[in-house]
Order: C-alpha cells, then sequence, then structure tokens
C-alpha cells in the first residue's frame, strides 16, 4: 500500500487528534470523575494509534498504545486521575506532537521515548492494578438482547415479515487499525441499502458519522437476502474486519414496550398499510446527510490558495484597466459587461479571502497546556483567559504569529506576574491572571496580551538601555512612557544574565518585534507599575486585496484604506483653527487635527489659490484626524503590493498598487500619522 498520498492527510488529522486530547486532558484534569472526558481523549488515542500503524510509523502507534491501555483502565475505574498521572499522559502527548511535526518536516516519526513508556507501563502494570488489555469483546456473546425497539419500529418489522420480509440484526467490527471509520461506515451503509432497508442502528447514524464509537456498531436490517449473502457483501468492503448476522425472531420479548394500549398499535399498523415502505424516505434522509457530511469540507494545500490568490490579484488590475477603458469609451454594452464581471470578480474575491481566513483559536488552542506546565515550572498561580478565539486572520499570519504569542506569554508568566506570596503581600489575590485577547478593528485585527503582575519599572529600563548604548543622555529626556516601555523590543537590550535586573521584560523582544513588523503589523506597550502591563499587536486582516478611497495630491494618487476612513469633508479655509501649533478644525463638536498629505510625503506644490480643503476624517481607535488633500478620485478594489526590500521604512506607507491607467498609487497607513 502506497502512504505518501495519505501523508498529508494523516499530518492534519493527527494535529487535530493531538489537539484534540490536549483540550480533554485539561478538562479531565478539572473534573477528574468525568469518563465522558476519558472516552474523548481515549477515542482521539485509538483514532491515531489505528492510522499510525496503517502509515507505518510503529513508535507513534507503539507509545499512543502505551498511553491508551492506561486511559482504557481509567474509564473502567482501575486507576484514580492523580496529578502524577496526568503529568505522564500530557509528557506522553508532548513526544506524540514531536513526532509528528518531525513526520511533518520530513522526517520518520522515530524518538526516543523510552523513559515516558516506562512510566507508562507502571501506571498500567503497577500494583495489579490493570489486568492484561483486551482489544474488543469478540462477538461470540448473543446480539439478541443488545437492541431495544420503540412501538414504530416493532410495528414496522411485524408488517415486513407479514409481507415475506426478515428481519436481521447485523453486528460489524472494523478491525482495530481501521483509518478514517466514518468512510467506511458510509461504504457499509451502501451495501446494506441495496439489500433492503436499514430501520435503525447504535449507535445512532449522527454518532457513526462522527466516529464517536469504538470497534463495532449494530444495524437493523429488514431484506429478502439470506443472511449469508448479507455476510459476504458486507464484509468485500475494506478494514472491515468480522460480520455477526443474527435473524430477529421473537421481537415480543425484545422491546420494553410489549405491553402498548391496544388503541395505538392498531393506529400505528394503519399508519403502515398506508405505506408499505415506511423507512424509504426516512433512510434516503439519511444517506444525504451522509453525503452532506462526508463531503462538507476538504483540504487545500495553502500553496494552491496561494497561486489562486495571485492570479486573482492579477485579474483585479485587469478589471481596474477595464473599467478606466470602459468609462473612455461610453460604450452602453461595453459599460454593461464591464459592470457585470465587476460584480462577479467581487463576489469571487469575497469568497477567496474566505477561503484564506482562519480562526486565531488555532494558534489560541496551544496555550493552555503551556500555561499549566509553567505553572508547575516557575511555582506560580497562574490563570489564562482567552477571549475572542472566533477571530480570523489570514492564513499567512496565523502560520507566523504562533512564535511571538508563546514568548509574550511566557515573559508575562515568567517576569510579569510575581510569586504567590508576594502577591498577597501587595494586597493582590495569589493567583494571576494573563488575559489573551483577539478582536477586529476596521482592516486590522489586534492581539492583547495582558497581565495583571509588576508591570514594568520605568527606571531600570532607562538605565539599562543606556548601559548598552540604545539611547542617549539627551534622548532619555524627550521620551514618552510609552516610548520607555517599548525600549524592551530593541536588538540586544538585555542579556540571560541581567534578566532579574527588571521587574518587567526583556528576553528576546526584539525577534517578537521583528516578526511582527514583517507582517506588516505593529506592537506596542502600556504598563503601569505594580499593576501590569498590555502588549497590543496589530496585524493585517489580508496581505492581498483592500479596499481604498483614491485622492489626489498635486499629480500625485495616494490610496487611503476604506476601514480607517469615517467620511469626507469640504471646509473652508477661514474656518481652520489654530490650537498648540496646530490646525484643527471643528467636526461635529470634536477637535480634529489636520494633517497635510503634501507635507507629510514632500509634494512640491504648484499653486495654492483654493479657497477650500478637502478633507478625508480618518480614525485610530477613539483618535481622529482630517487629511487635507487636492481632490477626490472615488473608490476602488485594489491589490496591495510589497515596495519591496529597498523600501522597508517609509514612513506612513504601507504599499503600493497598480491603478487601472497602469500608474502606481501609493497606500497611506493612517495608523502611522495618528499618535
Amino acid at each position: 500500500m502506497d502512504t505518501n498520498q495519505y501523508l498529508e492527510i494523516f499530518i492534519e488529522e493527527s494535529k487535530e487528534h493531538l489537539q484534540a486530547m490536549n483540550e480533554h486532558l485539561l478538562g479531565l484534569e478539572k473534573d477528574p470523575g468525568n469518563i465522558g472526558i476519558v472516552n474523548e481523549v481515549f477515542r482521539s488515542a485509538h483514532t491515531l494509534k489505528g492510522m499510525s500503524a496503517t502509515m507505518g510509523y510503529e513508535d507513534l502507534a507503539d507509545l499512543t498504545h502505551k498511553m491508551e491501555n492506561v486511559l482504557d483502565a481509567i474509564r473502567n475505574h482501575k486507576i484514580a486521575v492523580t496529578l502524577e498521572i496526568m503529568d505522564i499522559v500530557f509528557s506522553s502527548v508532548d513526544d506524540l506532537e514531536a513526532m509528528v511535526n518531525d513526520i511533518s518536516s520530513g522526517g520518520d516519526g522515530k524518538r526516543d521515548v523510552t523513559e515516558i513508556v516506562t512510566k507508562l507501563l507502571e501506571i498500567e502494570q503497577g500494583e495489579t492494578l490493570l489486568p492484561p488489555v483486551v482489544t474488543r469483546e469478540e462477538p461470540s456473546v448473543s446480539l439478541k438482547s443488545d437492541l431495544q425497539y420503540d412501538e414504530f419500529e416493532r410495528t414496522v418489522i411485524e408488517q415486513s415479515k407479514e409481507q415475506g420480509f426478515t428481519c436481521y440484526e447485523v453486528a460489524i467490527f472494523l478491525r482495530a487499525d481501521c483509518v478514517l471509520k466514518a468512510a467506511r461506515v458510509f461504504m457499509i451503509f451502501e451495501v446494506l441499502e441495496k439489500c433492503g432497508e436499514v430501520i435503525k442502528s447504535v449507535p445512532p447514524t449522527e454518532k457513526l458519522e462522527e466516529e464517536k464509537f469504538d470497534e463495532y456498531f449494530t444495524v437493523t436490517l429488514i431484506t429478502q437476502e439470506p443472511a449469508e449473502d448479507i455476510e459476504d457483501k458486507v464484509k468485500k468492503v475494506s478494514e472491515v474486519d468480522q460480520v455477526t448476522v443474527i435473524e430477529v425472531a421473537n421481537l415480543s420479548m425484545n422491546g420494553p414496550h410489549q405491553e402498548e394500549a391496544a388503541p395505538a398499535q392498531e393506529q400505528k399498523q394503519m399508519d403502515v398499510k398506508q405505506e408499505t415502505k415506511p423507512t424509504v424516505k426516512k433512510m434516503d434522509d439519511v444517506k444525504e446527510t451522509k453525503h452532506a457530511v462526508t463531503n462538507k469540507t476538504i483540504r487545500v494545500n495553502i500553496e494552491r490558495l496561494d497561486i489562486l490568490m495571485n492570479l486573482f490579484e492579477e485579474l483585479v488590475i485587469d478589471r481596474g484597466r477595464l473599467e478606466s477603458i470602459s468609462s473612455e469609451l461610453n460604450h452602453s454594452e461595453l459599460n454593461e459587461t464591464v459592470e457585470h464581471m465587476s460584480r462577479i470578480s467581487g463576489d469571487l474575491q469575497t469568497i477567496i479571502l474566505n477561503m484564506r481566513m482562519v480562526p486565531v483559536e488555532t494558534v489560541f488552542n496551544r496555550f493552555p497546556k503551556m500555561v499549566r506546565q509553567l505553572t508547575r515550572d516557575l511555582n506560580k498561580q497562574v490563570n489564562l483567559e482567552i477571549i475572542g478565539a472566533e477571530t480570523e486572520l489570514d492564513r499567512t499570519v496565523i502560520d507566523e504569529i504562533g512564535d511571538p504569542l508563546v514568548h509574550l506569554i511566557r515573559n508575562a508568566m515568567d517576569h510579569g506576574i510575581e510569586m504567590p506570596a508576594d502577591r498577597v503581600a501587595k494586597g493582590k489575590s495569589a493567583e494571576g491572571t494573563v488575559k489573551l485577547k483577539a478582536y477586529h478593528s476596521g482592516n486590522h485585527v489586534f492581539i492583547e496580551i495582558e497581565d495583571d503582575g509588576a508591570g514594568i519599572n520605568k527606571d531600570k529600563v532607562l538605565r539599562k538601555a543606556l548601559d548598552k548604548g540604545i539611547v542617549t543622555e539627551e534622548q532619555v529626556l524627550t521620551l514618552s512612557d510609552r516610548q520607555i516601555y517599548e525600549l524592551i523590543l530593541a536588538s540586544g537590550f538585555s542579556t540571560a544574565d541581567s534578566v532579574s535586573d527588571l521587574s518587567g521584560r526583556g528576553v528576546g523582544l526584539d525577534v517578537v518585534k521583528t516578526t511582527i513588523e514583517s507582517l506588516g503589523g505593529s506592537i506596542t506597550i502600556d504598563s503601569v507599575e505594580g499593576s501590569g502591563s498590555i502588549f497590543s499587536i496589530q496585524l493585517p486582516l489580508t496581505l492581498s486585496i483592500i479596499s481604498v478611497m483614491l485622492v489626489e495630491v498635486e499629480k500625485e494618487k495616494y490610496a487611503i484604506p476604506l476601514s480607517s476612513i469615517i467620511e469626507t469633508a469640504i471646509v473652508k479655509k477661514d474656518e481652520v483653527l489654530n490650537a498648540h501649533n496646530q490646525q484643527v478644525i471643528d467636526f461635529r463638536g470634536k477637535v480634529v487635527p489636520l494633517l497635510f498629505l503634501e507635507n507629510i510625503f514632500s509634494v512640491p506644490r504648484q499653486d495654492d489659490n483654493d479657497r477650500f480643503y478637502s478633507i478625508v476624517i480618518v480614525r485610530k481607535g477613539e483618535k481622529m484626524a482630517g487629511l487635507v488633500v487636492d481632490s477626490f478620485i472615488g473608490q476602488k478594489e485594489v491589490v496591495l503590493k510589497s515596495l519591496g526590500n529597498y523600501l522597508t521604512n517609509v514612513f506612513a506607507i504601507s504599499g503600493a498598487t497598480i491603478l487601472g491607467d497602469g500608474q502606481v498609487a501609493l497606500i497611506v497607513d493612517c495608523n502611522a500619522l495618528i499618535k
């Protein structure tokens, strides 16, 4: 069997199962008596074991099997959940994650897990707590009493027998290493429905589709085919291990409702006579549901989405060119066609962008387990609160943001949150809190890491910055509090030997800043000494196509993102006021400062005889500013292009775009203009 074609699916599904195991284990630690949670962890481990064995990763399968044995003992009440056992199980999952990551990187998934395997075996075998593990019971036990039928089902069975049909209970056992059990279930149902009508399954079809069963399930089938033929047909389905077919003979002894009132039963029989095959519609619905579930999602390589996005970006540029030509020619049919194409491409653009959006919870999910381990390592009490995990972000950004967030959370816990005794002495609760929050604002996503720890000591930061030569004595006098805090992001600010000199942060945060800025984002720091700190990361929602307002300054065109614009206005020059050496206007009762783009971008002015200012009111959070331009051109969908490696730190410019007439327009970064 060539497994290479399944490798990508195996890696993705393995990561999903490992994440599910981590989440459920954290829940189990809080609720040790909840066997339902243990069953969920066991099910994920069992699936991972089978997938690994099928793909040939024996080390991965073996470790999962050892962990599965311990989980099996817990759910059978042979072993009690303790902190020590949870630590070992978590360590096992860590090793499994390392193996899967190695496979993802092109490795063979091998890892020295002798130590953790020994600990698992000690739990399994110690004090005779766990008998030899039986992977499943053999189907030698009579299945006659397994299924219970309600009144309607019993009536259908009896009516079918009168018409010459036979009712069977079919128990299907899948192989222990079965991959994609839901797909096998679907194939089995396809076979059975060709033989007759399925009127019941245990577990129900919803559970089967979600793979919420162990290795076997039972189906009640009404058919005219002999039991041997049914058994042979089902056995032909791949990864079916064993099939047992038993006829439902004495139905009156096989249900809890044998003494129902006669009128109700007569009514049911009348209903059955009206429709001789009462379950056809029902099973068609089930069949449609199975199709919907199994075909609901597909996995697409991110590289294919990148190619699709690049092609669409070219299409957007050509669309702008067509719109420009159409307006010049003023041909009615051409105008109509271009307008229709613009609407269609707009819908296509929305779909493509949404395809690339991923909830940040895919990154946030790793942090509860990390915080649990850090609290143990640091002997601190820390509660992690996650807010806004459903916030969506471009997949490209998601892939890069994980490591910076790990670094910031570790710093919050290590250097921000105090020891429990110190917190109590300061009048705080012994347990510190780290909040991880994500939210949308315009065409940006903000991620905040907030702690209620010691905060940042400005004096110590300044002393360290002066010692390292990051700032001079003259510069120190002009720095605001936020600028002082952000000195800890400077390269070479701190070394491992001097971490304890700061009550705030300082280990390698320059790497965090570099990564975030490479994504077109920024990071700011606010802190109150003794109360805590907030690290705020601003990231672009998407890295490709945005809606803008095109404006003109002299002969140069600029694009201002619509997400930053409140409105446009025309203001008389004599209505402009002066306050603190700054020109301002009264905008709906608020004082709004004016920023002249010709000054900011050094655009040479030819003449200035106009009596009015054209102003674009923009905002950053609660702050506003008025950008003064010469004229408004209109709204456009544009492709955001990087300025390249030669123009990396251009003030207030986030990129450029190619317009329909071939001209290049610079895209204004309003967030950089508003302080």
